[in-house]
């Protein structure tokens, strides 16, 4: 008796496509009623308004007509915040304490104390991104299949800090380097059952993402050189800030300014740029997760992504403008409702005299009413932004992921559950939690 070799073929001869039958409608209503009782409960039934956003965005990815699941328990996020909140209070009260002990003792000086304290959560802000990822991988299945994460976070978090720091003294010119390498460490510990998954490719295709960064910024380098050296703007031999802000003052007035400006019009690069950099930097976040997914690999497994940047910058560029322009109209209508409700001397601490409300209603209603107002604004943002950013942004992503390789899934067997003590606590508690 010999031993046999399972071989696949090269590829298949159509691939194994992922659909997504979500519908915007649905969504819209279901995180209109989670966030309503997200609201008057006072934050407690997000955990539950989480889970169910996820189980439904999780049903409509269907890969090959299957769709996936998510089976995480609401009572373990509620359980794992509070056992973050208690080590983050640890920390913050303790070892902040002694870090500023340290500051003043040594530098007489609190500010470094604040700065220590700020650099001490940054390890624990990774730490908590690994964890909240190897979560939701054990807690999503396909076709029974669980998906899972080994451990590995202090080993992330100490790795981001060390990549962050070339990419910070090198002005951000290893940036393909570092999301390369920390995907990397990530993918190459994720599991599908008993298939282990593997980043191949190397960090220098990354570049091609990052070339509309690139342009952006020579393109407003260039534009600084053109207007304050080679043809300045500002024709003077003696330039100083009082003046520069007086000329403004005067053109704004319809004056003449105080030093003669030549060409103003040719200021507008500057905006120009700012929106290229923008774009650029949705466009490398999205062009370097297709690129990397299309080296993402296991035994007979393999993934290809046609995901469009501009499609993705449009999204966002649309769904932000819908989502934010409701959170300004909500926060102007919160203003007007506060003042008549509450009176123009209550907002302004009397700055404009005793002024009385125009509705008369005891104080203690009005204030419950604004604190419903305030709630109400946000959670209506909340909802237009997972309807508007986060559903075209998923549907967009899984219409465009494929399987052209998928011949290892027939030998693909269990693999245990992975218990955990926090879930996603240390994210929810530093906010990283939020997003599906």
């Amino acid at each position: 008796m010999t031993d046999a070799t399972l071989t696949y073929p090269a590829s298949g001869p159509e691939g194994l496509p992922v659909q997504f039958v979500g519908k915007r409608s649905a969504l819209f209503w279901l995180a209109l009623k989670t966030g309503f009782l997200t609201v008057i409960t006072l934050g407690f039934y997000r955990f539950w308004m989480k889970t169910r956003l996820r189980r439904w965005f999780w049903s409509a990815i269907r890969p090959g007509g299957h769709p996936m699941e998510y089976v995480g328990d609401p009572w373990e996020k509620l359980l794992g915040f509070f056992i973050a909140v208690v080590v983050l209070t640890f920390y913050i009260g303790v070892v902040n304490l002694m870090v500023m002990f340290v500051s003043f003792s040594v530098f007489a000086s609190a500010s470094v104390g604040y700065l220590a304290s700020a650099i001490g959560v940054i390890p624990i802000w990774f730490y908590a991104r690994y964890r909240a990822r190897r979560y939701v991988l054990a807690r999503t299945r396909w076709r029974g299949v669980r998906f899972g994460l080994e451990k590995g976070a202090w080993g992330y978090a100490w790795r981001a800090l060390m990549h962050w720091a070339v990419t910070i003294l090198t002005l951000g010119l290893l940036w393909p380097r570092m999301t390369f390498a920390l995907e990397k460490y990530v993918t190459d510990r994720t599991y599908f059952g008993s298939a282990r998954l593997h980043q191949d490719g190397r960090w220098t295709m990354l570049y091609r993402a990052a070339i509309p960064i690139f342009v952006s910024l020579l393109i407003l380098a260039a534009g600084a050189g053109w207007l304050l050296w080679w043809d300045p703007v500002v024709v003077s031999a003696d330039i100083t800030a009082e003046g520069v802000a007086r000329s403004f003052e005067e053109i704004m007035d319809g004056g003449v300014p105080a030093f003669p400006v030549v060409g103003a019009e040719r200021l507008a690069i500057f905006p120009l740029g700012i929106m290229g950099l923008l774009y650029g930097a949705i466009h490398y976040r999205f062009a370097s997760k297709r690129l990397m997914a299309n080296h993402k690999t296991s035994e007979g497994i393999s993934l290809q992504s046609r995901l469009s940047g501009p499609r993705v910058a449009s999204i966002y560029v649309l769904g932000s403008f819908i989502a934010y322009l409701a959170l300004l109209v909500g926060i102007v209508g919160l203003v007007i409702f506060a003042f008549v409700t509450l009176g123009p001397s209550a907002m302004m601490d009397g700055a404009f005299g005793d002024f009385g409300a125009d509705v008369d209603i005891p104080c203690g209603m009005a204030l419950a009413l604004v604190a419903v107002f305030y709630l109400s604004v946000f959670l209506m943002w909340n909802v237009l932004y997972s309807t508007f950013v986060t559903f075209p942004l998923m549907r967009h992503m899984t219409k465009t992921l494929s399987l052209p390789q998928r011949y290892g899934l027939q030998v693909i067997s269990q693999r245990d559950r992975d218990e955990f003590t926090e879930a996603e606590g240390f994210a929810e508690a530093l906010d990283l939690g939020a997003a599906i």
